[in-house]
């Protein structure tokens, strides 16, 4: 494929291969982009900023509408595209595809409701005669950088808020799957989108993330990846609006009085999804001492029956990782942690870029496999004996992503709402489930910021506060 810049595809010597991680097959190329490639877009974003700003909000709403039909219409070449390029079963891309869908409409009715209100300034000691109110205008050019385990739908929960602001957008999409945001970006044109309002470049992020970010002409970042990669974004990014949506090692706390069946279902459906390459899956099981062991006879059968293979094989239910690095780095976590006193009670191998859905028992909460992020199929077991020392381990966490509980006491579960540092929480479910409208984003070093196309929206528009100074 090729990059969309500046209002024509665009085509270079230079190529990124595409691969699918189950055979390491090449799917695709797309071109090497380079720093006077990302100039040439600002200057052409800055122009379509103009532009969509522009448009009303009937005009941005019938565009994104008209998209998201389209995509519903290519469902299954969508859900295709995402789990070959990405690694995940073709369930979980059709399902992908659907949220995008879900994502892009939901943008498209927000375009429609950007409003600001009155201010009552009479109610200030000065403000006799005075008339107030607030306008919400775009940012103007906004950068979205967008991470490979969910190619299609993060786009949308970025491009789709931006389109519905009034902003232009440059889509820097992940390496290693960029075809998804290349074919949402040929749809939105195809739906009406102004040249000017979009471009999607490819290559390094340290060649063109790095440069996108700190130049000035962009006027707001929004980026979901890894704790340190935002850490670096944000160093760069100068004064600018920014939201980060990071990484987590997120808990479930499993209480006593738990219904231990459900919790395992949950426990491998949260954890095991995407091949553990979600931000929000269960991670930590943090599990009562006295259902401990019964909890762990429970688990293990459903996680050894999560098959692996081809991703595109129906009958799978995890796929390979994206990377067969990343595949190793998990068999190292692990092994690490054996050797540390841990027990594999699940799983443990590795084949390929394929690493089996696992299960490690008597974690304790220094090893790297629970005070880090993993990022794969894997989740360590602790135990302990009180909601308190439950919610302090949950806690013990530079993250605060997602989190969730079992029980049926209502005084524990509003004590975990209350107390647990996450911008997640679910009762009686995995910390992984989310609703595509809902805000979403984390705590502490989780991020900062808002998505979900409503909230987004606020954060893809800047406030303006007008005052008329009234004689009568």
């Amino acid at each position: 494929m090729k990059i969309f810049l500046a209002g024509n595809w665009v085509d270079k010597p230079k190529k990124i291969e595409v691969r699918n991680p189950f055979d390491n097959s090449v799917i695709d190329t797309v071109p090497k982009g380079d720093g006077a490639d990302v100039d040439r877009a600002l200057g052409f974003a800055e122009r379509g900023a103009k532009v969509m700003a522009r448009l009303s909000g009937y005009e941005r709403w019938k565009i994104l509408r008209k998209a998201a039909d389209l995509m519903a219409a290519r469902n299954e070449e969508l859900g295709r595209l995402i789990s070959t390029e990405e690694g995940k079963i073709i369930a979980e891309g059709r399902s992908e595809a659907n949220r995008a869908v879900e994502t892009l409409m939901g943008s498209a009715e927000e375009a429609k409701r950007i409003h600001g209100e009155t201010v009552p300034l009479d109610g200030d000691p000065g403000g006799t005669k005075k008339l107030g109110f607030t306008l919400r205008v775009p940012c103007g050019v906004v950068a979205a950088i967008s991470p490979f385990n969910f190619p299609l739908n993060l786009v949308c929960h970025k491009v789709g808020p931006a389109l519905a602001a009034g902003n232009s957008v440059i889509i820097k999409p992940a390496t290693d799957t960029p075809l998804s945001a290349l074919r949402l970006t040929e749809i939105l044109l195809e739906a009406g989108l102004p040249t000017e309002g979009i471009q999607c470049l490819t290559g390094s992020g340290g060649e063109i993330g790095d440069t996108v970010v700190s130049d000035r002409r962009v006027r707001k970042i929004t980026f979901t990846g890894s704790r340190e990669i935002g850490d670096r974004i944000c160093r760069m990014a100068g004064i600018k609006k920014v939201t980060m949506e990071l990484g987590s090692n997120c808990p479930l706390i499993v209480m006593p009085d738990a219904d231990l069946d459900k919790v395992a279902v949950a426990v491998a459906a949260t954890g095991y999804a995407n091949a553990g390459q979600v931000c929000i899956s269960t991670q930590r099981v943090l599990t009562a001492g006295k259902v401990y062991s019964d909890f762990l006879s429970a688990l293990v059968p459903k996680v050894q029956a999560l098959t692996t293979g081809n991703q595109l094989d129906e009958k799978t239910k995890v796929g390979p990782m994206v990377r067969e690095s990343d595949a190793v780095r998990v068999e190292e976590w692990i092994r690490e942690a054996a050797s540390e006193g841990a027990r594999v009670v699940a799983g443990g191998n590795r084949r390929g870029a394929i690493h089996e859905p696992t299960v490690v028992a008597d974690v304790k909460p220094e090893m790297r496999i629970s005070c880090e992020e993993l990022f794969g199929p894997a989740v360590a077991v602790t135990p302990f004996n009180t909601i308190d020392e439950a919610i302090a381990l949950a806690n013990q966490s530079v993250y605060g992503l997602g989190a969730g509980i079992f029980t049926e006491n209502l005084e524990w579960a509003m004590k975990f709402a209350r107390e647990v540092e996450s911008g997640n929480l679910h009762i009686n479910w995995g910390p992984q489930w989310r609703a595509d409208l809902m805000p979403y984003g984390g705590l502490k070093e989780s991020g900062f910021g808002k998505e979900g196309p409503r909230y987004a929206v606020e954060e893809m528009t800047e406030l303006k506060m007008v005052v008329f100074h009234l004689n009568t």
